[in-house]
């Protein structure tokens, strides 16, 4: 048994598919095909049920799988530390950070510490703040920037900023002339939000499913140049952070009359084994915020 068939196994049990874990790994598709067939003639059961669309865990392959998680977990931690120790001024992270907040809040920090570490190579995720936690219990991120309210237990945070959400919505249209918004004052607009993995259209969404209001949803995008864009040509109404929101041409910015205030951070797994590249950059992180250089 190789430690490449437990990750092939691993990350087909993950995605339920061979050929996204395939594009995932990196490798191509009839390698993980051949290498699953042959793991599962070396244990003598079957691990999948291949008689679905999707590919499902056999009992045996559910057992197999909790069995393995931890144990492949600390052997990539023990190959990671033995990089540390092998390559001290080289190293990788990935962070995941939300699309609304990257280019707000991130680009500075990202430069600074490129200029000081450069032989770190960093890579970027582009996903919500809920689907950004998930990613960082599942062990598939170093880092990332989320929303911090109701963050899980399993994961070691640092706050970052403060933020407001606002409505946004064109100059031209009628509710941009009151003072703040009242969540009745949605009935009958068309919405544009965030897509799925979102925080913020999380929180706006269920908040108006709770109020009964009834709204339209007419676009999903994760750029937030063509929500803005958008929202300014008056197609609809969006839902952004104050300063993400601020000097935007063309968009009136209306307060929520119950102010929804969110505090944003870095977060990582708290049993994870941390590289040296991320205690670099946590590190860095920690001094920014001290010396108040956001």
């Amino acid at each position: 048994m190789e430690l490449r068939q437990l990750e092939y196994f691993q990350m087909v049990a993950r995605y339920r598919n061979i050929t996204r874990a395939a594009t995932h790994l990196n490798v191509s598709q009839p390698n993980i095909t051949v290498s699953i067939k042959k793991l599962e003639n070396e244990l003598g059961v079957t691990l999948f049920d291949r008689g679905q669309k999707h590919l499902t865990l056999t009992p045996e392959g559910e057992l197999f799988l909790n069995r393995t998680a931890s144990a492949m977990k600390q052997i990539k931690d023990a190959i990671n530390e033995i990089d540390d120790y092998r390559e001290l001024k080289k190293g990788s992270i990935s962070i995941g950070i939300p699309s609304m907040i990257g280019s707000f809040l991130f680009d500075k920090i990202f430069s600074d510490f490129k200029k000081l570490y450069p032989y770190i190579d960093v890579y970027i995720y582009e996903e919500g703040s809920m689907a950004i936690r998930g990613m960082l219990e599942r062990d598939e991120l170093d880092l990332g920037i989320v929303i911090l309210s109701n963050v899980s237990n399993k994961l070691e945070k640092l706050p970052m900023a403060s933020a407001q959400v606002v409505c946004c919505m064109s100059e031209n249209n009628a509710l941009a002339q009151k003072p703040y918004l009242s969540i009745s004052d949605l009935e009958n607009q068309n919405l544009i939000m965030l897509k799925e993995g979102s925080y913020l259209r999380n929180v706006m969404m269920n908040t108006i499913h709770k109020a009964g209001i009834d709204t339209k949803l007419i676009l999903e995008s994760n750029q937030v140049d063509t929500i803005k864009s958008l929202t300014a040509s008056n197609v609809g109404i969006t839902f952004l952070f104050d300063f993400v929101a601020q000097g935007s041409p063309g968009i009136k910015i209306v307060p929520m009359e119950t102010p929804v205030i969110v505090d944003i951070g870095i977060a990582w797994k708290k049993d994870r084994y941390i590289s040296r590249a991320c205690h670099y950059f946590i590190d860095f992180y920690r001094e920014i915020m001290q010396n108040n250089k956001l």
